[in-house]
């Protein structure tokens, strides 16, 4: 997964979901001290989101952030740029030349040179400080001794010597420009994107360390959080007696319960209840927070899989003569499926119209598979009778959608109640074509509960035996001591 390194912390608040930071009173701004707290807080936020990031996620890098595509923020910075570099150039162009804004930006270019040396370069380090000496650079400036094209051989030759070999055609481009301006503007650009691969570099090099001490450090940072912040807590506990409730519900529905409520069980049935279509909770708990991009992935590929299994279930209903029996028609179907489902993560997505486009190519599957066996293709009422089946699956409660959402629901449990999901547990009926993906679903669901577990088990701990230990109970225990 890609991840953009903001001039603000935009990811923050995108990317990496972030804890809920104190607002201050209405009608009075945040005293030095209050300020000050806040600030400390954010940092803790965002220290502890790029850690589980860096822990959670391998491909986790930082990329040059871009505004959107057409967008005012685009426009916008275009204009400025434009609006500084066609000044840069006239400034040039002047007799004498003015060099106020070519000295800026040497400036910034030896201070990004300097950012991207080890402790160990130490003679480069005088070599850029003696070549872009700023002092003297103003004083050639002021007497019009500058030699701009010989300084940007020299800041070319040094970048290549520090850069990542992705980067070398970059730098051969560079070495091929003569207008001075389009070679700073270039420098830049290039030197930027060298940041990036030395903040990447390091992010790589430090994670074997961070993976050795990531459960440690991340419980501490998230207690220095709510040390500061009273009710920290709060969503994960009504997070958690919702669940307790859930179970406790069964009962009603007259399903046997055990007699005591393990708090396994209960938190096994907090993490699921994320992952139902609509989850009661409104706000996510604030000890799943960081993984909620995650979980919402998840549970977009459980609907893709219930839907998935839905059409194949009724399609096998409808069909004869064994092709359902064959790979080769099913893993075409699957495909067929997953081309039209694409997008249905949003908001915008008709999956009303998805499921018609996709009855009308299964029908054309089948009798294609049924002519290719020589046997009598669909006639007009079956092809409409499977469609309509099919189309009918968009509708939240089609008994179909709901049964095959119940069982996968089901073998969920039982990966998060074992270590099974590592190889595999037996499925129920209608589930089979769709092993694979419940397979894949259970592993990244599975690592992800197993981290989250090592990380906030204490706090876990805490409110679970608050709200499965009657008070009573426990001033019974208290007393006979």
């Amino acid at each position: 997964m890609d991840r953009e390194l903001p001039v603000s912390s935009e990811e923050e608040g995108d990317d990496l979901p972030s804890l809920k930071t104190p607002e201050s009173p209405s009608g009075s701004p945040p005293g030095p001290g209050n300020l000050a707290e806040i600030m400390e807080m954010a940092r803790n936020v965002s220290n502890l989101s790029i850690a589980h990031e860096i822990v959670i996620n391998h491909n986790f890098h930082f990329k040059q952030r871009k505004p959107p595509t057409d967008s005012f923020e685009e426009r916008v910075m275009e204009i400025m740029h434009r609006a500084f570099w066609d000044s840069l150039e006239a400034q040039l162009a002047c007799n004498p030349p003015d060099y106020t804004n070519a000295i800026r930006l040497l400036q910034e270019v030896k201070e990004t040179l300097l950012s991207l040396l080890l402790p160990a370069h130490t003679q480069l380090r005088c070599q850029i400080n003696e070549v872009l000496d700023m002092d003297l650079i103003k004083q050639q400036a002021k007497h019009g001794a500058l030699d701009l094209k010989r300084l940007s051989s020299y800041i070319t030759a040094t970048m290549a010597s520090l850069c990542a070999p992705v980067r070398d055609e970059e730098i051969k481009r560079l070495k091929e420009l003569t207008d001075i301006v389009s070679l700073l503007r270039e420098t830049l650009r290039v030197l930027n994107l060298m940041k990036m691969d030395m903040v990447n570099f390091t992010i790589q090099a430090f994670r074997p360390t961070l993976l050795q001490n990531a459960v440690q450090y991340e419980r501490a940072k998230f207690q220095e959080i709510i040390d500061k912040q009273p009710g920290a807590l709060e969503h994960t506990t009504v997070w958690l007696k919702e669940a307790l409730e859930d179970i406790r519900s069964q009962s009603n529905n007259g399903e046997s319960l055990p007699k005591t409520i393990s708090p396994m069980a209960v938190l096994n049935r907090a993490y699921l209840s994320l992952l139902k279509h609509n989850s009661k909770s409104q706000v996510y708990p604030e000890t799943v927070r960081m993984d909620q991009s995650r979980m919402e992935e998840i549970k977009w590929r459980i609907e893709q899989a219930i839907l998935m299994a839905s059409v194949l279930l009724v399609t096998s209903n409808n069909c004869w003569g064994g092709i359902f029996l064959l790979p080769e028609f099913v893993s075409k179907l699957k495909q067929v499926i997953v081309a039209l489902l694409q997008g249905s993560h949003l908001r915008s997505f008709d999956l009303q119209a998805a499921l018609s486009a996709i009855g009308e190519q299964v029908v054309l599957q089948v009798n294609q598979t049924l002519c290719d066996q020589g046997k009598e293709a669909m006639n007009t009422q079956q092809a409409s009778l499977l469609c309509g089946q099919i189309s009918d699956i968009a509708k939240e409660n089609n008994p179909v959608r709901t049964l095959i959402g119940s069982r996968i629901q089901s073998v969920l449990h039982t990966f998060l109640g074992s270590a099974a999901y590592k190889d595999g547990v037996p499925l129920p009926g209608g589930l089979s074509p769709v092993s694979t993906e419940l397979a894949e679903i259970g592993r990244s669901l599975g690592q992800l509960v197993q981290y989250n577990r090592l990380v906030f088990g204490p706090y876990y701990s805490a409110i679970l035996r608050e709200i499965l230990i009657p008070q009573s109970e426990v001033d019974s225990a208290e007393g006979s001591r």
